[in-house]
């Protein structure tokens, strides 16, 4: 019988007949550079800022054991004499495009192995499948070959042992500086962490730490870079400071999750679970990235912790990246809804509506079904390769959901429905201009489809688009209900049908995808460090 190698074939098939691309200069151009600062940093004490810059010597190590994990060594993209090829590998850590599909833009290389450098590159699916040890899809090991060719595991604690070591000294210290007890108490059960592979007691201690004007988010945390089978967590770290006056602002809105939980568009029975009003939503300004959350793309707003344990005992943090946000919508959502919206209309493209909707995207994380109503386990369990794809989706629609009912309960008063509703369609554009590769790619796909599908939005005489807001409301309704009951049941096989038929760009909008490029749009932020 022939051998399927799951990871590298195509890669080997195609990797000696790349083609440069002419447009690399204009790849690296794409990314606005931002220059990454905030006030809040001016205000920190001089112990703070000690405290800041050992955070980012260990988030420096993150980012260096996030380039063994996607690619392996950084000296080889370092080492190129094309100072685009370089520039553009430094932003992608690795010479596949985060922004187009993953494509190869470095003659030399294919595509990129679907289970990156957490598997061996010549794996088969018949030795995956006959490899039977428990700990082979935990988040914290890797697969690798014993002295006799045989599949093992290896916990992160072993393969990246002389880095981490590094780590533990650097939070030691922050932890011996801080006058937070929280956070002391944080960086202690960190380091532990670290040391054993064993992340839930560090996160409880992160998710108590509410009184800090500092945080930091490091470790090996979301599975997105494994292709493969999404069971593998990638290094990263974020650096953040707290702004208390729009935090304030967002308290309240934590005492509303079940209430509008009770709400949401579906069934009674896919509504049951009563989300922990102990949940952090916070606002920060974000001062360093490092590792996973710096590739390609960059983040605007953490949900955290993934850990379903800790979301049964005391909720999620929901952290949203304010200074970020803003240079996005500046510097690229703005520009695309000039480009593609009805003159009319772009008064409804709003940087308060893009704060809402990316906020409560996180928050709606929390929100819908967490066990199947089927016996099929947990959703997550139920949904395999689906899981996060369905997430993000559900995440997308139920974030608009809620904004939008808080607008009609009064809560939120400085924005219409007609601007969270544009702002989000418009948002979908920014988003998918990164690839569908990724989940959160998909999940934008199938949502602009659906919506397209159902009337939401129509092309005028001159291919703007028009938004039907009655028609998008009532799609809001629908396509969180079909996401809801997909989930709730567990109905994998017709997820991977559904994704596969809806999460594509089509004719119209690959042509309207052409005109933001055309216009010179930026793609996305790259960090220019001011502290």
């Amino acid at each position: 019988m022939k051998k399927l190698y799951i990871l590298a074939a195509a890669a080997i098939a195609v990797a000696a007949c790349g083609q440069k691309p002419s447009d690399l200069k204009e790849r690296v151009e794409s990314y606005a550079v931002v220059e990454v600062s905030s006030p809040l940093y001016d205000a920190l004490s001089e112990n703070d800022k000690k405290i800041v810059s050992l955070f980012r010597q260990a988030g420096e190590i993150m980012d260096g054991l996030f380039w063994k994990q996607t690619f392996g060594d950084k000296a080889e993209m370092e080492a190129l004499t094309d100072k685009y090829e370089k520039a553009y590998a430094m932003i992608n850590y690795g010479p596949w495009d985060h922004l187009d599909n993953n494509a190869p833009f470095i003659e030399g290389y294919g595509e990129k192995p679907l289970g990156c450098q957490y598997y061996p590159q010549d794996m088969t699916m018949e030795e995956w499948e006959a490899f039977s040890d428990p700990d082979k899809l935990s988040l914290y090991t890797v697969i690798r070959r014993d002295e006799n060719g045989k599949l093992k595991t290896v916990w992160y604690r072993d393969e990246y042992k002389e880095e981490l070591e590094k780590v533990y000294a650097l939070l030691e210290e922050a932890a011996a500086l801080t006058t937070n007890e929280g956070m002391r108490t944080y960086l202690t059960e960190r380091v532990k962490a670290f040391r054993t592979d064993d992340y839930l007691a560090s996160d409880m201690a992160w998710m108590d730490m509410k009184d800090c004007n500092m945080d930091i988010v490091i470790g090996p945390i979301e599975n997105y870079d494994d292709h493969l089978f999404e069971a593998k967590a990638a290094y990263e770290c974020f650096i953040l400071l707290k702004d208390e006056a729009r935090s304030a602002d967002l308290a309240k809105y934590v005492a509303l999750l079940p209430t509008l939980q009770t709400m949401l568009p579906c069934a009674p029975e896919y509504k049951t679970f009563v989300p922990g009003t102990s949940s952090d939503l916070n606002v920060y300004d974000a001062i360093y990235y490092a590792g996973d959350c710096n590739a390609g793309s960059k983040t605007i707003a953490i949900n955290l912790p993934n850990d379903e344990r800790v979301h049964t005992a005391k909720g999620a943090r929901r952290l949203q990246l304010y200074n970020s946000m803003m240079a996005k919508f500046n510097k690229i959502m703005l520009p695309i809804g000039e480009v593609l919206m009805a003159p009319e209309q772009l008064e409804y493209l709003s940087p308060e509506a893009f704060f809402w909707n990316v906020t409560f995207h996180e928050v709606a994380h929390g929100l819908g079904v967490k066990q199947t109503v089927n016996g099929k386990g947990t959703v997550d369990e139920a949904m395999g390769s689906e899981k996060t794809t369905w997430e993000e989706a559900k995440a997308d629609i139920l974030g608009l959901f809620m904004v939008n009912s808080l607008i009609d309960m009064g809560e939120i008063t400085d924005i219409t429905k007609e601007e969270s509703i544009a702002t989000f369609i418009a948002g979908i554009v920014r988003s998918v201009r990164f690839g569908f590769a990724s989940s959160h790619g998909k999940a934008n796909m199938m949502c602009y489809n659906y919506m397209e599908k159902n009337g939401a939005f129509s092309r005028n005489e001159e291919g703007k688009w028009v938004i039907d807001f009655e028609k998008a409301a009532e799609c809001i309704n629908s396509w969180a209900n079909l996401i809801i009951e997909t989930q709730a049941t567990g109905n994998v096989e017709f997820a991977k049908a559904y994704s596969a038929e809806n999460a594509s760009i089509g004719e119209a909008l690959a042509a309207d995808i052409e005109k933001i490029n055309g216009a010179g749009i930026p793609r996305d932020i790259v960090f220019d460090y001011a502290w």
